[in-house]
């Protein structure tokens, strides 16, 4: 039985078909998180036929844009795969475009000369973070970025769809009747993460050693594509990269240079995080100086916090033990809120990329764990991994620090919705229910 993922970009996708403004579609995103086969599926379900052209180690794609002919180039695909592309009928789509010269650029071109011919590519952030040789047809294509699967696409995945319909309806007092099962299905997410390979493997097998195994395989993909860059780069990115467990398991998760490498300064390693940022492989998270709307105006980039892509791979980054994961609450109290900070953060990305902050003050008296923009407002956020959910700093934060702001706080916590007035504590598997996902700022 082939393994179906329901995937939310697939309406994007949609869209975009349905669009009289169409142009060619570029979907990016880190390696592993599912693009070429939601591109397939796509293509297959809602086009005649799909012409698909994986340029990675393909003569014949290396050679298809020595020049920009269009109707040359779409004849030569013809003739190649023995196919008829026919406008309305047909999806066109270039995998990992960014392995060839001249692919990305070729984009324009499709769109100035053939433009209601549907043409999609896909390409690691990765690859054309490495691909310094080719410039982006900036105004010429569309793009959608795709994340790792988000809660609600893993409770899809592993056959829960009137569960994942509840979480998403906000209906708090239903979800106060279903906390053990969500807790439970929480947990296995914060283990299998939403690769979806590490996904299909848990829903096949329910199988720890195979999930781990397929986390282990993606990992060593971005390994081997850090070694694409020059040998003092890819020293400073693997540092980086080595140290984030480290650096989400402190209280203060603020990122530190010196965790990195005793005695390291920002300059060193400002170009390697900025190559992972650039690549999807992690999330920076830059403090803001006040809480106003928008938010970006008082950014501070030179304090942030770093987070990767998915919590799966924070799972087998850390070494933490399946049975300390999936068993009982040690993958809520026993990693310092870690698990929960880049579930809660993952989530908010992978709905549509919502705007997220922090708040602290220099000398670290008060921080607040995050700042979320959404639908015109700004909410200080705790996220808490515990029932102990003291809130003394939020407090602090809303009537002390900014009572002028009137802010209205929220807190996600092992707890169901309660409504305290100046903040509503929503339970953690709620997130998508309390932030339903909007089109990107």
């Amino acid at each position: 039985m082939r393994f179906v993922v329901k995937r939310t970009v697939y309406q994007k996708l949609i869209g975009w078909k349905e669009s009289p403004n169409r142009k060619p579609l570029v979907l990016l995103g880190a390696r592993q998180v599912g693009k070429t086969y939601i591109l397939k599926e796509f293509g297959q379900r809602e086009f005649q036929n799909i012409v698909y052209i994986n340029c990675d180690n393909n003569s014949f794609a290396a050679n298809l844009f020595s020049d920009f002919d269009i109707p040359r180039i779409i004849r030569a695909i013809e003739v190649k795969y023995e196919v008829k592309i026919e406008t309305g009928k047909t999806l066109l789509f270039f995998d990992e475009i960014q392995e060839v010269t001249g692919g990305v650029a070729s984009l324009k071109y499709f769109c100035e000369d053939m433009r209601s011919l549907h043409v999609v590519a896909a390409g690691s952030l990765l690859g054309l973070a490495l691909r310094e040789d080719q410039s982006f047809p900036v105004g010429k294509v569309n793009t959608i970025k795709m994340f790792p699967m988000t809660f609600t696409e893993f409770l899809l995945a592993m056959g829960r769809s009137q569960l994942c319909d509840a979480v998403l309806s906000a209906d708090w007092e239903l979800l106060r009747h279903l906390h053990d099962l969500l807790t439970e299905m929480l947990r296995q997410y914060y283990f299998v993460g939403g690769m979806p390979e590490a996904v299909a493997q848990w829903a096949a097998t329910s199988d720890p050693k195979a999930v781990r195994k397929a986390q282990k395989d993606i990992l060593q993909t971005y390994y081997l594509d850090f070694g694409k860059r020059g040998k003092t780069m890819v020293h400073r990115i693997r540092q980086v990269w080595d140290s984030i467990p480290a650096q989400l398991a402190k209280e203060n998760k603020k990122f530190i240079f010196g965790a990195v490498k005793k005695g390291a300064r920002a300059a060193n390693f400002e170009a390697a995080i900025q190559w992972l940022v650039d690549a999807g492989l992690i999330y920076k998270i830059c403090r803001v100086s006040t809480p106003k709307y928008p938010l970006k105006f008082y950014k501070d980039d030179d304090a942030f916090k770093i987070y990767l892509l998915d919590c799966g791979l924070i799972a087998y980054l850390s070494e933490a033990r399946p049975q300390d994961m999936l068993l009982g609450d040690n993958a809520f109290t026993e990693f310092k809120g870690a698990f929960t900070e880049n579930y809660f953060l993952q989530e908010l990305i992978g709905m549509g990329g919502i705007p997220v902050y922090y708040y602290s003050k220099n000398n670290s008296t008060l921080e607040i764990d995050f700042l979320v923009q959404y639908d015109g407002q700004v909410f200080p956020c705790e996220v808490k991994a515990e029932q102990n959910v003291k809130s003394k700093s939020l407090r602090t934060f809303v009537t002390n620090e900014f009572p002028e702001l009137n802010l209205h706080a929220l807190r996600f916590s092992m707890l169901p919705y309660i409504d305290q007035g100046w903040m509503e504590n929503y339970p953690l598997a709620g997130v998508e229910g309390r932030f339903q996902p909007q089109e990107e700022d």
